[in-house]
C-alpha cells in the first residue's frame, strides 16, 4: 500500500503510521468523518491481535471473526479478508513493528454517504507488568449481567461502554478485571478476556453460546489442553459454584495472553500463586506463538 504524503514533510515516528481506507497515513493526518455511523451508533465490527515476531498470530482466524461478524451485523464494507491481511502486512512494515498491538475496526462510514471506513491501527505492544504473569491478578464480578441473545455478547462490536464500566469497576476495588455472569447466573467471561477454571485438574471454559466470545486465544487454550494431556470442557455450563471450588483459574486474550488469576473479590483461588496446570499451559502457549509466528527472512525477532 503507498505512504501518502510529500517527500518535504516531516516524517512522524515509524509507529504513528495508521492504515485508512486504502492508504497509509500518519496518525496525525487520519481524519474520519463526525457522520461516521461507527462514531455516531457505535456500528461497528472489530478485532484486536498479537504480533510476534513481525507476524500476527492467526490471523485468519482473527479476519473470519471479524468478517462473520460484519456479516451478521448486516455492516456495509467494502474490504475483504486479503485486504486486510495485506493491509496488516504492510503496517507493521511501515510502523517498524515486530513485538505489535493491532486493531481492525470496520464501520459502514458517513450515515449520508456510500463510503465505508476500514482502520488499521498498530503500535508497540504494551509493557504488561511481569507480576501479571509471575504471581497472578486479582479480579472482581461486575454487577452487569450479560442476556443471551444480546448483539453485544459474543461478538466485537463497537458498543464496548458497559465493558468499560465494569473495568473501571473492578480498577476501583484494586483488581485488574472483572468476570460476567448471565442474566441465569451461568459464568461468562472477563471484560477483555475469555475464562478458564481448573477443577480437578481438569480444564474448563464457558461454552460459547452462552454467550462468550470465541477467543482466539482460547480456541488455541482448548487445542493445547488436548496436546498436553489435559481435559477440557467447553460445553458445560458453569455458574459461581464452580468458580468457588477452583484450583486456579485463568484468563486468556489475543495482547495479554494468559494470565493467571489468584483472587476473586476476597477469595483465594488455591493458594494465591498460579497453579501448575496454568503454568504448563503458559509455557505451551509461548512456545505456539513461537512456533506460528516465525520472524520473517531478514527480520530480527524483537
Amino acid at each position: 500500500m503507498p505512504i501518502a504524503g510529500h517527500e518535504d514533510r516531516i516524517l512522524p515516528m515509524a509507529h504513528d503510521n495508521v492504515y485508512l481506507n486504502g492508504m497509509i497515513v500518519p496518525a496525525t493526518e487520519a481524519k474520519i468523518s463526525v457522520a461516521d455511523a461507527g462514531f455516531l451508533h457505535g456500528a461497528s465490527a472489530f478485532t484486536t491481535m498479537l504480533a510476534h515476531n513481525g507476524v500476527v498470530f492467526r490471523l485468519d482466524r482473527h479476519l473470519k471473526r471479524l468478517m462473520d461478524t460484519v456479516a451478521l451485523l448486516s455492516l456495509k464494507t467494502d474490504t475483504t479478508a486479503d485486504q486486510l491481511a495485506e493491509a496488516v502486512s504492510d503496517l507493521l512494515a511501515a510502523n517498524e513493528l515486530c513485538q505489535a498491538r493491532l486493531r481492525i475496526t470496520l464501520t459502514p462510514g458517513n450515515v449520508r454517504q456510500d463510503r465505508p471506513t476500514t482502520v488499521v491501527t498498530a503500535e508497540p505492544l504494551p509493557d504488561y507488568p511481569s507480576d501479571w504473569y509471575q504471581k497472578g491478578i486479582g479480579v472482581v464480578v461486575t454487577s452487569f449481567k450479560q442476556a443471551p441473545g444480546d448483539i453485544m455478547y459474543g461478538y466485537k462490536t463497537g458498543c464496548y461502554l458497559p465493558r468499560l464500566l465494569a473495568r473501571q469497576e473492578a480498577a476501583a476495588k484494586g483488581a485488574e478485571e472483572a468476570i460476567w455472569f448471565t442474566t441465569s447466573n451461568c459464568l461468562a467471561e472477563a471484560c477483555f478476556s475469555n475464562v478458564f477454571l481448573v477443577l480437578e485438574g481438569k480444564a474448563a471454559t464457558p461454552p460459547a453460546g452462552t454467550p462468550v466470545l470465541p477467543g482466539v486465544v482460547r480456541e488455541a487454550v482448548i487445542e493445547l489442553c488436548a496436546k498436553l494431556g489435559v481435559a477440557c470442557d467447553a460445553q458445560s455450563r458453569l455458574t459461581v459454584k464452580e468458580m468457588l471450588a477452583a484450583e486456579e483459574v485463568f484468563l486468556t486474550g489475543s495482547t495479554m495472553g494468559i494470565r493467571p488469576v489468584v483472587r476473586i473479590e476476597r477469595h483465594a483461588v488455591g493458594d494465591e500463586k498460579p497453579g501448575k496446570v496454568t503454568k504448563r499451559i503458559m509455557k505451551a502457549y509461548s512456545d505456539l506463538l513461537d512456533a506460528e509466528c516465525t520472524a520473517p527472512p531478514g527480520k530480527a525477532k524483537g
